[in-house]
């Protein structure tokens, strides 16, 4: 089984998609889907050989889950049911804004930052997992981390 993972960051019309390099250390944005589109995105966990997929959970700055917060959960047990492979929810607060920010920094403006902004912040997003505790288990033991307590 490989270690790609992607990354799937949820919105109302678009979502956005990431990969991570065949070692799980880098990621990068792939592409932006039809939000719902669970057949596309079926495809690109197999083109890219994905083992698992991440999806971006938004909670709020306090920590508590909002309506889309509660959106990603059921899309997240739909994509599982659909899914060959595991899927992870993974806290995403702030990751658009980070994205947006350096595609500013970049200097894309306007319609060019819009189409970009979803990917990017999926990328964010998988690169924060893969650099952190859960990512490195990843790396070594190639399944995902249990949560706690189980």
């Amino acid at each position: 089984m490989g270690r790609r993972v992607l990354a799937l960051d949820l919105g109302t019309t678009r979502v956005g998609v990431a990969v991570s390099d065949a070692t799980a250390t880098l990621a990068s944005p792939l592409a932006t889907v039809a939000a719902g589109d669970r057949a596309r995105l079926a495809s690109l966990v197999e083109e890219e050989g994905a083992s698992l997929v991440l999806v971006g959970l938004p909670r709020n700055m306090d920590g508590s889950l909002g309506p889309a917060a509660r959106a990603a959960r059921a899309e997240a047990a739909a994509l599982a049911d659909s899914l060959p492979v595991p899927v992870l929810l993974v806290d995403e607060r702030l990751t658009t804004v980070s994205a947006d920010r350096a595609l500013r920094e970049q200097g894309r403006r306007g319609r060019a930052r819009r189409r970009l902004v979803d990917q990017a912040a999926a990328a964010v997003l998988l690169q924060g997992w893969l650099d952190g505790a859960d990512g490195a288990w990843w790396r070594s033991a190639n399944t995902p981390k249990p949560p706690p307590g189980k």
